[in-house]
């Protein structure tokens, strides 16, 4: 079986006009996980349901005071309030809904208080042609309605599946955008298209001065398909990426790296454990498929033994992957582990909330999972 995938991706790699050779060689900080996905987590931990009948919650922006805006893939903005899931949308947005696509990230302007705006990351149809795009909105005073102010950045190639979808606003106070490669592995090397690339843009959709290809959106380069990342610091997040499923013949390895601006992640060049000139290497990858979903790092105080970590939403693995990195090798994982084993099914965001806690949403009404009458649901990780 190794055998026939070596050979698969050296007939892939000599057919691919825009990959640059890979030299093969295995990165010595970079685990494979060749059996499952690794132990149950030992830390207690206790789930609480905080919100039901969802369908496919793709991401949560909290606001001040507590309130958060949560996406529903089919189109709709929710408004969570005191726990409480609200019975009427916010709004509704007029999406293309072909797979994966839909209306999925959202992000709140870091100057929310005072100005109302957040972000959202959605597919359409409008112009006589698929592509994602980001979306400003402004919400009413009350939380409970929202108004279309316009698009800051379009363009994104979409596709049924790859559309990526993840924004958040870094440190510096920028946006950040997540994209997927539209099946097309080549535009993940193609600094001239948005697809395969992790996006940073100033609030008003404009390319900052300080990104590192000079005018262009990109900040990370060889992405194949990001549901998540997260800032370590100012200079370094932890990037969680999509292996492939068969586009490139080959299968899993999906990625959790540690990168910095500029970076190569090497999609579709580089696979598994496998480094080369100007490309970086996960430092967590597995055999079989996970693939994950959001990501977020631990600041709570109610779990003190995951402080600093790294957790992950899987999607066809149906778990919470906890990841510990060394703090004598930044870039090597000193321990991870599996949490809510096949327990609340597939799993999407994962995101902190101002109160501590960790918040998880579930993706089980997907087409992908199994859907029951509670449909989907937002859970919330204490001890």
């Amino acid at each position: 079986m190794r055998t026939c995938l070596v050979l698969s991706a050296l007939v892939f790699l000599a057919a691919c006009s825009g990959c640059r050779k890979s030299q093969a060689k295995t990165a010595p900080d970079c685990i494979l996980v060749e059996d499952g996905f690794g132990p149950n987590g030992t830390v207690p931990i206790t789930v609480d349901v905080v919100a039901e009948g969802l369908e496919v919650p793709w991401g949560i922006a909290w606001l001040p005071g507590g309130d958060a805006l949560v996406t529903e893939r089919p189109g709709r903005i929710r408004l969570l309030r005191n726990g409480s899931l609200q019975p009427t949308p916010v709004a509704t947005v007029k999406i293309s809904s072909k797979g994966e696509s839909g209306l999925l990230g959202i992000a709140a302007h870091p100057s929310f208080a005072s100005n109302r705006q957040f972000y959202i990351y959605v597919t359409t149809d409008e112009g006589g042609s698929t592509q994602n795009r980001v979306e400003r909105w402004t919400l009413s005073e009350d939380h409970t309605s929202a108004t279309f102010e316009r698009v800051i950045f379009g363009g994104i190639p979409a596709a049924m599946y790859h559309d990526g979808g993840r924004i958040r606003f870094g440190p510096d106070g920028m946006l950040y955008v997540g994209t997927g490669d539209a099946r097309e592995p080549d535009n993940a090397q193609n600094v001239d298209t948005p697809a395969g690339k992790l996006l940073r843009l100033t609030p008003e959709g404009e390319v900052p001065g300080d990104n590192p290809f000079p005018g262009k959106p990109a900040f990370l380069t060889g992405v194949r398909n990001t549901q998540g990342f997260d800032w370590k610091d100012r200079e370094t997040l932890y990037f969680t990426d999509h292996g492939p499923s068969g586009d490139t013949l080959r299968r899993g390895h999906d990625e959790v790296s540690v990168v910095r601006k500029g970076n190569n992640l090497g999609w579709p060049t580089l696979y598994s454990c496998e480094s080369g000139e100007g490309f970086i290497t996960p430092s967590l990858t597995w055999e079989s498929a996970a693939p994950p979903g959001g990501a977020a790092i631990y600041t709570g105080d109610a779990i003190p033994e995951w402080k600093g970590s790294l957790l992950i939403g899987t999607l066809g693995s149906r778990h919470l992957h906890r990841v510990v990195f060394s703090q004598e090798n930044p870039l090597q994982v000193a321990q991870h582990e599996v949490y809510l084993r096949n327990e609340w099914g597939r799993l999407r965001e994962t995101i902190m909330g101002p109160d501590g806690h960790l918040y998880v949403t579930t993706s089980n009404c997907d087409s992908r999972g199994d859907c029951t009458a509670r449909k989907d649901v937002i859970l919330r990780i204490r001890r």
